[in-house]
Parts: structure tokens; sequence; C-alpha cells
């Protein structure tokens, strides 16, 4: 698979533009497998406010001027952040875009300071867990979650620039 028969997605940051892309693309993984949660709603119609003002990022490949995917970071606390709402679509899924946004994703926690990144999934995902555990996302102590579909958290520790591992 070449890059002229497949482009490499470029990864922006989120604006208005982007709102009902980042939610149409959401929903359709969620309504594939899963009920459309109050929670998923309320971020997905405000992702500018659910998200963006309160310390998370919103990222978005592009494909030829096209949303392909999307990903969100959001503010867990002051030093963890959680991967979520990454969506890719559908025509054009397993070509590493979801890494990409996945990296993106982490690389901007990093930035910022974070010690982890955690996420909810649920195993029945198998790709989307595949593409965690390959990033070094492993199983972490679950205690319940936002969205009554998780059932599993991951944690990826990050290591800071010193060196050293981060807290658990």
């Amino acid at each position: 698979m070449s890059d002229s028969v497949h482009p490499r997605p470029v990864i922006v940051d989120f604006d208005a533009a982007h709102a009902a892309a980042f939610r149409d693309l959401n929903l359709i993984w969620i309504e594939d497998g899963f009920s459309v949660e109050e929670s998923d709603r309320r971020v997905l119609d405000h992702p500018q406010v659910e998200i963006i003002d309160r310390g998370g990022f919103i990222f978005v490949a592009m494909v030829d001027d096209e949303i392909a995917g999307v990903c969100a970071l959001i503010r867990s606390g002051p030093r963890l952040y959680q991967l979520a709402k990454m969506a890719v679509s559908p025509a054009i899924r397993g070509r590493g875009i979801g890494r990409q946004l996945a990296n993106a994703a982490i690389d901007r926690a990093r930035d910022k300071g974070a010690v982890a990144v955690e996420l909810f999934t649920n195993t029945v995902l198998a790709p989307a867990m595949g593409l965690y555990e390959s990033l070094g996302f492993k199983p972490a102590v679950f205690e319940g979650a936002e969205h009554t579909r998780s059932n599993i958290r991951m944690l990826l520790e990050l290591t800071q620039q010193d060196g050293n591992e981060s807290a658990r």
C-alpha cells in the first residue's frame, strides 16, 4: 500500500468547522454496537464546552481536505488525560489513521506534563484493543466508567523527559 494510493493524513487541531464530523463519526461506531448515552450526546453535541474549554484537545485527521478521523484527549486531572471519542470513517479504516490520531494525543499529553493517559473501552472492540495494546496501554484498575458500554480501563504511563518513570 503506497502513499500515492492512500495519502497520509494530516493531523490538525479541532475548530468549530469540525464539530459535525466529530459527532457523526463517533455516532457511527457507538450506534453500531452500543447505545448512545446521555453523556455521549453532551460531549458530541458540545465538544468545545465539554472538552476544549475544560483543558482538553480534539485532533482531526484530514485526507485530501476531507475529515477521515477524530480523537479527543480529555483532561481527567492535573497530570492525567483520557483518550476518548476516537473514530475513523468506515470507508478508510485499517490505514493507520487511528494510530496517528492516538499518537498525536499521547504526544500532546506528554507535552502538557501528563504522567499518564487512560482510556475506557470494551473488550469486544478487537481492533481498538489491538491498537491500544500496541501503543503500550495496559489493563488497569477498573472502578466503573462514565459509559455503561465500558468494561475495561487501560493506562499508558508516560516517561517524562528526565527519564524517570511517571507516578502511577
